[in-house]
């Protein structure tokens, strides 16, 4: 008995588009267990545990920042060596306990311990399902995939920071807005355990001969420091999620101070959040047609623009239009940077480049946590929000002095 050729692998996004689509809902799921936080936990932290000070309320963000960023790390280099499905499926299971831990929590200690496991949730089904889609699209439409799965996962962050809001104003901080976490944490299991499919072997169909492997540590290296393009992403990528870090855990308090109720905070969080990953659905496909470079350093000093004039105004109006363009600024920048990955790193160490990449990027969240703590804990909230403005704005410009285009369509001709 003969057994059936096997299917032969094609790389598109038309060619593998039920496991595209299907991989985009996954990482919506992502998106939706981390936006369980984006209100209620920085209102927790100062009604329910009674943190007064800015640094000590953004420990969650901090404990966040620093694990996802060392599991993205790790998560690369596991779905080169296993695959990428059982490092998708690790991190849901990590992430089962998270909304019932903060549901529970009688002690600040919990909260801290249920984002060490948002952390390895977020980087390891994060971090496996940006690799997956780079493996499934090929080298021609990298910025889209990358735009629709960013977008996926901000939009639906975006609408869940609206949705416990909503809950927490008219329910109270717990336990209803974090309900919403344990079913999305349940279906995203449930998805990437029975339906979600390996797609390691696009990659390897795509890289064709050996490439001389590299290294584990000429990976980070590379990534990190020697090469032009991918240093000045990884840096880039780190100050924007710096200033996200702000934009999380302390715009809520600032605006909670200034009478703003909850339901608009989630509103204008959400608002920001919402420009922002329906922004990349259009932002990753242009980057395909401009090229990368341009697009993330006027993205990174766009964000500078918007977090200045957060800083100097009090008008829930005017903070909402500077949200806005926070919002496009992050859009411009946050799938172009990963397409850019994908476009120097070949596929051979490309999901470990991604890992080093987000290392450096989510590491951004504890930088943010820590240093936008410090400086609101001794010269205000507003000092902070300058300090990171300017850190912002300085990215962009290390970008447009030192990277160099990537993709084939946005250089210039001969």
């Amino acid at each position: 008995m003969t057994r059936p050729a096997p299917t032969p692998v094609r790389l598109g996004l038309r060619a593998n588009l039920a496991q595209f689509t299907l991989l985009v809902a996954v990482n919506a799921l992502v998106g939706g267990l981390l936006g369980q936080e984006r209100v209620v936990v920085p209102l927790l932290a100062e009604q329910a545990f009674r943190l007064t000070a800015a640094t000590s309320a953004l420990t969650f963000i901090l404990t966040f920042g620093v694990v996802k960023a060392v599991t993205n790390f790790f998560a690369g280099t596991l779905s080169d060596r296993y695959g990428r499905k059982p490092v998708l499926v690790a991190g849901w299971l990590a992430g089962l306990p998270v909304p019932l831990l903060l549901i529970w929590a009688p002690a600040w200690s919990w909260v801290i311990a249920a984002n060490v496991l948002l952390g390895v949730n977020q980087g390891l089904t994060w971090s496996t399902t940006v690799i997956m889609k780079i493996d499934l699209v090929g080298p021609r439409r990298r910025g889209l995939a990358m735009g629709l799965n960013e977008a996926a996962g901000y939009v639906a962050v975006a609408i869940t920071a609206m949705a416990t809001g909503a809950l927490a104003q008219q329910y109270g901080l717990r336990p209803a807005p974090f309900l919403l976490g344990a079913a999305f944490a349940a279906l995203g299991l449930g998805l990437s355990t029975l339906a979600v499919r390996e797609t390691r072997g696009h990659a390897r169909h795509e890289a064709g001969t050996p490439h001389g492997g590299l290294s584990t540590r000429q990976v980070f290296v590379l990534t990190s420091f020697r090469e032009p393009a991918l240093s000045s992403v990884s840096q880039a990528g780190l100050v924007n999620n710096l200033n996200d870090g702000l934009a999380w855990g302390l715009l809520p308090i600032l605006f909670a101070a200034h009478g703003l109720p909850i339901a608009g905070i989630g509103l204008l969080s959400a608002l920001y959040l919402a420009v922002w990953g329906v922004g990349q659905m259009a932002t990753g496909a242009l980057s395909d047609r401009w090229g990368r470079k341009w697009l993330i350093a006027s993205g990174m000093l766009a964000q500078g623009l918007a977090l200045a004039v957060v800083a100097v105004t009090t008008s829930p109006a005017t903070w909402a239009a500077a949200l806005v363009v926070l919002g496009a600024g992050t859009a411009m920048v946050y799938p172009t940077l990963l397409a850019a990955v994908g476009d120097v790193a070949h596929p051979s160490w490309r999901a470990r480049a991604v890992g080093v990449y987000r290392l450096w990027r989510d590491g951004g969240f504890a930088a943010g946590a820590l240093l936008s703590g410090v400086v609101a804990d001794l010269y205000g909230v507003a000092a902070a929000i300058w300090t990171v403005a300017a850190l912002t704005a300085a990215s962009g410009l290390l970008v447009a002095v030192r990277m160099y285009e990537t993709h084939a369509r946005g250089k210039a001709g001969p």
